[in-house]
């Protein structure tokens, strides 16, 4: 064999006595075949075989896997972002004369989506309010393939009755999907109060480092796995096992993160609370955030991510005491190890139901840092806004 053969060619190695806890990254683009049948009859491997590095890898399954057993499904779908786990389901249910539901409060893009991109297509959507439990069945005819499902809403904390909407919409004849990405599986497991998709921003809590982006659809039935990852082979959409494999790592440590999180927030809700700027704390985990009284029965617990509405005035000040932040950084991202803060904007986006607070809503997301450090700098910042505020009420 010549040196320009052996730079190509690798050895075999002996691996035998090594074991490691970590799961190999395999990267791949082109998949080899031991012989010419095998390549001829590589379509009959299907979705769970390996056919090309686009559609998974080994690292890729993996992570596949784990995910489903932690929500309890059949199988699970990994794509590019939260974003694209959403407009996937969407693009493999729906078809020009359908309709598909969306709560008030759900993630800006997926709207975005609706409007301009399925809107010109012929699919119809329809904004509905997030607490409206079996209510909904109402706005179900028989149009509606579809009811999507936020809950809490990772803006304004409205927790939604997902078992009396997966009721009311299954007595329809319609599919259920729910982002899931504020509770993860830890806290709460879509399918398991009867929803057809659980999809998760993996980039949030999953990978936990703020450095990865991936989504996650994981499906009750088998036949809806194929329909997306048909959609998604047509549109050549697949995810780098590099990403996975930071995924995959972030999966170990999620769950003391999330329960560290989410203590430190509930106790800085109630402590917000008392806040002389502070009119509103939204955090499921109070009993005057709405649907409080569903989390508690549907929910085992908190994650770091909540939300606080300012007086009105408070605006006035509100940018140089953000820039003043030591700890918690300025950012539109959650779940990493950083503590983030951000103002939302949601009177403009609202259509459904009127968002009636006219302060300020400053959501923020509980990292790893010392809490007294993230309390110290979060009571500078509403200190700052004090006499604005105070100005504003006289």
């Amino acid at each position: 064999m010549h040196d320009l053969t052996r730079c190509v060619h690798h050895p075999a190695v002996s691996h035998d006595g090594f074991a490691s806890l970590a799961v190999p990254t395999y990267r791949a683009s082109t998949i080899v075949y031991d012989d010419a049948e095998t390549f001829a009859q590589r379509g009959h491997r299907g979705f769970d075989g390996y056919t090309y590095g686009l559609h998974g890898t080994p690292t890729t399954r993996t992570l596949e896997a784990q995910l489903t057993g932690l929500h309890g499904g059949v199988r699970t779908i990994l794509v590019p972002s939260g974003q694209a786990a959403v407009t996937a389901v969407m693009l493999s249910i729906l078809m020009p004369g359908d309709r598909v539901l969306i709560p008030d409060h759900v993630y800006g893009p997926v709207r975005s989506f609706c409007t301009d991109y399925l809107a010109p297509r012929g699919i119809e959507h329809l904004v509905y309010d997030p607490l409206i439990g079996g209510g909904i069945a109402e706005l179900i005819d028989r149009r509606t393939r579809l009811v999507w499902v936020e809950s809490p809403g990772s803006n304004t904390m409205e927790v939604q009755d997902v078992p009396a909407i997966v009721k009311a919409a299954k007595a329809k004849g319609a599919l259920v999907g729910c982002d899931n990405t504020w509770a993860t599986p830890l806290l709460f497991k879509p399918l398991a109060h009867g929803a057809d998709f659980a999809i998760e921003a993996l980039t949030k809590y999953v990978g936990g480092h703020s450095d990865l982006l991936m989504g996650s659809i994981t499906v009750a039935e088998l036949g809806l796995r194929e329909r997306i990852k048909l959609v998604l082979r047509d549109l050549g959409i697949g995810v780098s096992p590099d990403e996975a494999a930071l995924a995959l790592r972030g999966l170990e440590t999620m769950g003391v993160r999330v329960a560290h999180m989410g203590r430190v927030s509930e106790a800085f809700a109630r402590r917000l609370l008392h806040s002389p700027v502070v009119d509103t704390v939204l955090h499921p985990a109070l009993p005057s955030c709405p649907g409080h009284a569903v989390w508690a029965r549907d929910f085992k617990g908190s994650t770091g991510v909540f939300s606080i509405v300012l007086k009105p005035g408070a605006e006035a000040a509100l940018a140089p005491a953000l820039t003043a932040l030591q700890v918690f950084a300025i950012g539109a991202s959650w779940g990493g190890t950083r503590s983030l803060i951000a103002p939302q904007a949601i009177a403009g986006d609202r259509t459904a139901t009127p968002w009636t607070h006219p302060g300020v809503v400053l959501r923020l997301s509980i990292g790893l840092e010392d809490p007294d450090d993230l309390w110290r700098d979060l009571e500078r910042m509403l200190c700052a806004l004090e006499p604005a505020s105070g100005a504003a009420a006289a």
